[in-house]
């Protein structure tokens, strides 16, 4: 299969120098599992005593990768050793044959690193319903497994280049914070470009820190900081089998904390500047999965404010940022402000018709239940033709608040989900 899609206008500059984190090892391998002339199987080595969380698809279809990093995690001890991730095949729908390359996958790991299964994490990401090779999973975990180095800014990029699929560049974020005076780092790489919905999206994201910090302490934070960020973001309202964020704390720097004040909560304040890079490390991946939106033109943030609660206008965010109507409007830089009215209409949600304001950039479209007085639909069109919308609706009923982040949908994303299997 060809893997030479252009490269989204909405992408960055470059692939952002991430820091090197103690006690993780990478390699990218080229095994063919579906795609040529690229990596396709990425393979993350953990020091001994490494911990980690993870946040999971609510498919009611999940794939068996994700049921077993599922079934490892309720185990409770919050060890790991190592995450595996192939792109091409997603080991989804695929029956007692899927469990089987799972369990072939992770014995591979393990013995290929001294760990026990159980202590190795699985992903896949691709197409549904195809049987993945136990046999080519395990002959390219041997090949990467000899490959494994400590990372470089080039090793980053290689293994986010590993587990995409028609996602047209590689993604990636990170920096630093302070833990009890100490500096520990995070770096992050995800895939995303289509299927992408909250709970989560065909994504997959993992995240590396040298912080010494316990299993739930972890998952808290991930937790908090998924909800904020690629919970917050839709391409075309669906949801994958395969979603999977996973963050693994090596331990590679210990925080000078007392030890009669260990952390044991996410809230703790010397975890503030953590939290902080966590959560702006998961949104900036968060906002590339949709700047890679399949055939995107436009970023777009749609802003909800005045509903009867946040998760109200979350919901009324979302009812808006996945209409085809506004998103094809989108596409044309059509300032057509009676599809906003639409989909705030149709999410279900208190409104009050009569207070309803909506802004198309700084243009205001609507108040009072009619067009504004003053409005220019020139001045919203020339903002709709930029690649960086923002939408902004005020329901008129209460203080809850949420900010989403979409694309506008364009004949490209039929061109590519029309011919994803060829």
């Amino acid at each position: 299969m060809s893997d030479s899609p252009a490269v989204s206008p909405l992408a960055p500059a470059r692939f952002p120098v991430l820091p090197p984190v103690a006690g993780v090892r990478l390699a990218a391998h080229a095994a063919e599992l579906r795609y040529r002339g690229r990596p396709d199987v990425m393979l993350a080595a953990l020091a001994p005593g490494s911990r980690v969380a993870g946040v999971f698809t609510r498919s009611r279809c999940a794939s068996a990768p994700v049921d077993w990093c599922r079934d490892q995690l309720a185990r409770g001890t919050g060890a790991a050793r190592a995450v595996l991730c192939n792109a091409g095949n997603a080991n989804a729908f695929t029956g007692s044959a899927g469990e089987a390359a799972v369990l072939a996958s992770a014995k591979a790991v393990g013995e290929a690193l001294g760990a026990a299964p159980e202590e190795v994490y699985l992903a896949s990401t691709g197409v549904i319903g195809e049987p993945l090779s136990a046999d080519a999973m395990r002959a390219a975990v041997a090949r990467a497994a000899d490959a494994l180095m400590p990372p470089s800014p080039a090793q980053w990029e290689a293994a986010a280049d590993a587990i995409r699929t028609t996602d047209t560049f590689p993604k990636g974020a990170g920096g630093e914070a302070r833990i009890g005076g100490e500096t520990v780092r995070v770096a992050a790489i995800a895939k995303g470009s289509g299927m992408i919905a909250p709970d989560m999206a065909t994504m997959l994201a993992f995240a590396f820190t040298d912080a010494d910090l316990p299993a739930p302490v972890l998952q808290d934070a991930l937790a908090g900081a998924v909800d904020r960020s690629f919970n917050r973001i839709t391409v075309d309202s669906d949801t994958s089998t395969s979603d999977t964020v996973l963050l693994f704390a090596t331990g590679g720097v210990r925080p000078a904390v007392a030890p009669e004040q260990p952390i044991r909560e996410a809230s703790d304040p010397r975890l503030s500047g953590f939290r902080e890079l966590l959560d702006a490390t998961m949104l900036d991946l968060a906002h590339q999965i949709v700047r890679d939106g399949e055939g995107a033109r436009k970023f777009v943030e749609v802003a909800v404010e005045g509903a009867e609660n946040d998760g109200a206008a979350r919901r009324i965010a979302f009812a808006i940022g996945n209409s085809p109507l506004v998103k094809t409007m989108l596409a044309a830089a059509d300032a057509n402000w009676g599809r906003l009215v639409m989909a705030v209409g149709k999410a279900g949600e208190a409104a009050d018709r009569d207070r309803l304001r909506l802004w198309i950039g700084d243009e205001q479209c609507a108040e009072g239940g009619r067009l504004r007085d003053g409005y220019s639909e020139e001045r919203a069109t020339e903002h709709l033709q930029g690649d960086e919308v923002r939408l902004r609706a005020d329901v008129g009923v209460g203080s809850g608040r949420a900010t989403v982040w979409t694309c506008d949908l364009t004949h490209a994303y039929v061109d590519i989900n029309a011919g994803y299997r060829s």
